[in-house]
């Protein structure tokens, strides 16, 4: 049934765990989706995420499918036992492809493909510039983002993923330069992040070329559930905006604190994030403690959600 003040959220990179979704691989009935997401990418995706190691699955080009694949999984499993239509999906960076594919303007074999695409475009994009990604934590993003605008050089506020842990993305130099002010303005904690390239910043322009022309390629369709875009924090229903989004998301901030805010003023107090880990739903109560989350990893996981949403 829908559900006005439910929204379906979804893990991006960084989530993975050597081990990944094996209960749901132990289902007969959920099988075909592991050894078709094999065929489909002419590799054994399965092997990488069960078996390892943590450095292969770590690689961007493997990364963003077994992500996807797992979340894919685990929100279906949840379909199939309950029947909740949320007023919004969206997912972190990679996360909107499969928020796409749960909205329907997508089917999950061509979301596979596109993410396997989209993590080597990335990777590839960004040989030849020394970069550098960076998590600042303790310092608003505005103030982030006016820092990197006055460096010399290519850097840009990447992720605005909670009102105070913003990344940063770019040239390794100017990267350097805008973490030393950001310590200078306050920033309580800077972690160098360990990433395969300069991810939603300018110097990977040529990737968003790449996957705009696979993109066009694929049936998209219109959404049945809007979806929120990380390009613009406001949801989006029509295909043609769609891949205009996605294309424009690979270069430009994900603006996951305006997207959780659009959410919630216009309605939503419950958050499902689908997939490995809880980060998003971290994320989502450091936006605002005033809600109600629930994740979804393992079987576990999916069974105590339903026991408890069917109990309201």
């Amino acid at each position: 049934m829908p559900k006005k003040n439910f929204a379906f959220v979804f893990p991006g990179q960084g989530a993975q765990y050597v081990g990944m979704a094996k209960d749901f691989y132990d289902l007969p009935e959920y099988r075909h989706f592991f050894e078709e997401s094999n065929e489909k990418l002419g590799l054994n995706l399965t092997s990488i995420m069960f078996d390892g190691p943590l450095e292969k699955l770590k690689q961007t080009q493997f990364t963003q499918p077994a992500i996807l694949l797992h979340s894919i999984i685990a929100h279906e499993y949840f379909r199939q036992h309950i029947q909740i239509i949320p007023a919004f999906t969206a997912g972190h960076s990679l996360g909107e492809f499969t928020a796409l594919v749960a909205s329907g303007a997508l089917n999950w074999q061509d979301a596979l493909y596109l993410v396997h695409k989209r993590g080597t475009f990335m990777i590839e994009a960004s040989q030849g510039t020394p970069y550098k990604m960076a998590a600042i934590l303790g310092l608003d993003g505005i103030s982030i983002r006016n820092i990197c605008d006055d460096i010399d050089g290519v850097v840009v506020a990447a992720n605005f993923n909670t009102p105070v842990q913003t990344v940063i993305s770019g040239e390794e130099k100017a990267v350097d330069m805008a973490m030393e002010e950001c310590k200078n303005a306050g920033a309580k904690r800077i972690v160098e992040l360990i990433v395969g390239g300069a991810f939603h910043s300018p110097l990977i322009q040529r990737s968003a070329e790449w996957l705009h022309k696979e993109m066009l390629k694929i049936d998209f369709s219109d959404t049945i559930i809007p979806v929120v875009a990380n390009y613009t924090a406001q949801p989006e229903t029509k295909k043609s905006e769609i891949i205009d989004n996605l294309t424009q998301q690979i270069i430009s901030p994900v603006q996951w604190v305006r997207s959780v805010e659009y959410m919630i003023e216009n309605g939503v107090d419950t958050f499902i994030e689908f997939g490995p880990g809880q980060v998003v739903s971290g994320m989502v109560k450091a936006i605002c403690r005033n809600t109600h989350r629930y994740h979804i990893n393992t079987l576990e996981d999916a069974e105590k959600v339903i026991t408890a949403l069917k109990a309201l």
